[in-house]
């Protein structure tokens, strides 16, 4: 890895270098800089711990460098230690990322880290998402051909990351390989398609990863492919596309070590016009987890990328108190979406015109026909049988909200939202709860501007839990005898205050007014309710962005597109800075 690293700084210098010498621009160097620090004290009421160090930081740089068809580039990572919440696999300083490639029309070569998607990832998905502390970037080589318009063909070949330790990548042990092609037949069948109004791609795709088996008590195949096709319809204002993908026979961890073949599925349509916007999605995942190490667990070396079939909520107390993650295992998943436009000029549209937006999603459990086992570990047969789309009456999770918005002039508007959620805890693992978690939420936005060209956001949001007798029966949410769940009825308050273009402020209050500490209330003892307040002052100028924070942060989960990971409580001071250039 040392060398890896001192060869990936040689190639962009010498890049540099040798394009000075000929006499040209010297090329184009672009990036960005990231600095997280939070120093971090006791607080037993919230159950936050002070760390030995005190003092814990995350730190980036990248580097691109471009010069006509040749472009290099590398990332320097620091955790000394790692902010609270990030895997335990991230430590040290070093190079955690390089390559160096050539592009024309006609190729793209990367030699070293790259980042890659197939279709919708339900075969392979390669990215990095810094807020969740994910990184499954390959190393190896990608080749991308064009050989004609409209039509992509992509090959990948390389280890997975599964660590940053010591300042130093670590790889999976399994090697992954894959192939894909893309085909839009407008573009490239231009003499039949190209005044058709249906626009048509087609696309399939193959990968395959390698393991030695190395494993005493069952057969193990050590070649495991995953394979499927995908279609992307447009027809004026309506669209259709889906893809589906199966997996052969890859026991693991996570399902058991089971035989079955996995399979994921994934269909989505929708219309829009002016003022009108309708989606319609659906999802069906059985035994899909796809590692490059068959031992690993949680978000370590997951080849592919299940979609989450659930709106992206940005509210605190809705996006990070009980939210939903993809269960590769398996689940039956819909969802549908409607934003409409009440017109201008009308009684209920205003001077502006007035907003509306209702979401449904909602997560099965698979329905699983007889045991089909036979000698599973000489035979390999599968445990079970399962169709597409057929779904068990085991609800996982499920999701209603709307949203309004309405601007009542050039200086005020209002969002009001509610949401009614459940999910299975039994299943989607939140909190120590069993059992079903429900919630009713409500949200109150107003935003504000002001003549000297400040503006104000302010939030007000309220989440009600249910609750449960003393024999754990669930007894809704206005049972004055009952439990609350969990960590019982939440109230949030933000107030955020932009100064002018430079400076802003924010102050947010979130208060456990519902419970205070349930260990005090089953001891019979009387609990005061929980603050948890938090300041923040930040200053931008141009590229550049810092900003200081204060005050307690509950324990919760922070999600991404259905991947989550677990941020314990905390009191103490944050500082962020970043930089582009």
């Amino acid at each position: 890895m040392r060398k890896t690293a001192l060869l990936a700084v040689v190639s962009v210098l010498s890049l540099a270098g040798w394009s000075q010498d000929q006499g040209n621009d010297g090329g184009t160097f672009t990036g960005n800089i990231e600095t997280t620090f939070q120093y971090l004290n006791e607080d037993t009421i919230i159950g936050a711990d002070q760390p030995a160090q005190k003092g814990l930081m995350n730190s980036y740089m990248n580097v691109f460098y471009t010069n006509k068809n040749f472009k290099a580039g590398m990332r320097l990572e620091s955790y000394l230690p790692r902010i609270q919440g990030y895997p335990t696999n991230f430590d040290g300083t070093g190079i955690g990322m390089r390559y160096v490639g050539y592009a024309n029309d006609f190729i793209d070569v990367t030699l070293g880290s790259f980042y890659e998607q197939f279709g919708s990832g339900l075969s392979l998905r390669a990215y990095e998402d810094r807020a969740l502390g994910y990184d499954n970037m390959l190393d190896g080589m990608r080749v991308i051909l064009r050989p004609k318009e409209g039509v992509t063909v992509k090959g990948i070949y390389g280890y997975q990351r599964f660590a940053f330790q010591e300042g130093r990548i670590v790889h999976s042990q399994g090697i992954v390989r894959g192939a894909d092609v893309e085909v839009n037949l407008n573009q490239s069948l231009k003499k039949y398609m190209s005044n058709s109004k249906l626009d048509v791609t087609l696309g399939g795709s193959l990968v395959s990863k390698y393991q030695r088996d190395n494993n005493s008590d069952f057969i193990l195949p050590e070649n495991v492919g995953c394979y499927g096709g995908r279609a992307a319809l447009r027809y004026g204002k309506f669209t259709l596309d889906g893809e589906y993908v199966i997996k052969e026979q890859d026991p693991s961890e996570d399902n058991g070590y089971i035989y079955n073949w996995g399979h994921a599925g994934v269909i989505n349509a929708g219309y829009s016009q002016k003022g009108l916007g309708i989606v319609l999605q659906a999802k069906s995942v059985d035994n899909m987890s796809y590692r490059s190490d068959r031992t690993k667990q949680l978000q370590d070396v997951l080849i592919n990328f299940l979609p989450a079939m659930t709106k992206t909520h940005t509210y605190n107390l809705v996006s990070s108190l009980y939210p939903y993650a993809t269960q590769p295992v398996g689940e039956i998943a819909y969802q549908g979406e409607i934003l409409y436009t009440i017109k201008r000029g009308t009684k209920l549209g205003g001077k502006y015109g007035t907003s509306i937006n209702v979401n449904y999603s909602t997560a099965y459990r698979p329905k699983r026909g007889d045991n089909m086992v036979q000698d599973s570990i000489s035979g390999r047969m599968p445990n079970y049988s399962i169709n597409p789309f057929q779904m068990s009456d085991s609800i996982y999770w499920s999701d209603f909200n709307i949203n309004i918005y309405k601007k009542f002039s050039k200086k005020f508007n209002l969002t009001l939202s509610y949401f009614n959620m459940l999910v299975n805890n039994d299943v989607a693992t939140v909190a120590k709860e069993v059992g079903n978690i429900k919630s009713n939420i409500f949200v109150v936005e107003g935003g504000f501007k002001f003549k000297n060209k400040s503006s104000m956001r302010v939030e007000l949001q309220g989440l009600f839990v249910n609750r449960r007798d003393s024999l754990g029966n669930d007894t809704g949410f206005s049972d004055p005898n009952g439990t609350p769940v969990d960590n019982g009825d939440w109230v949030t308050l933000l107030v955020e205050y932009t100064i002018n273009k430079n400076w802003f402020v924010s102050a947010m209050n979130q208060y456990n007014f519902g419970n205070g500490n349930l260990s005090k209330i089953k001891e019979g003892k009387k609990a005061s309710p929980i603050h948890h307040p938090y300041l923040t002052v930040g200053y931008v100028r141009g590229a550049t962005r810092l900003t200081a924070s204060y005050g307690r942060q509950r324990a919760g989960l922070f999600c991404v597109g259905g991947v989550c990971r677990p941020v314990p409580a905390s009191n103490g001071l944050t500082l962020s800075f970043t930089q582009s250039f």
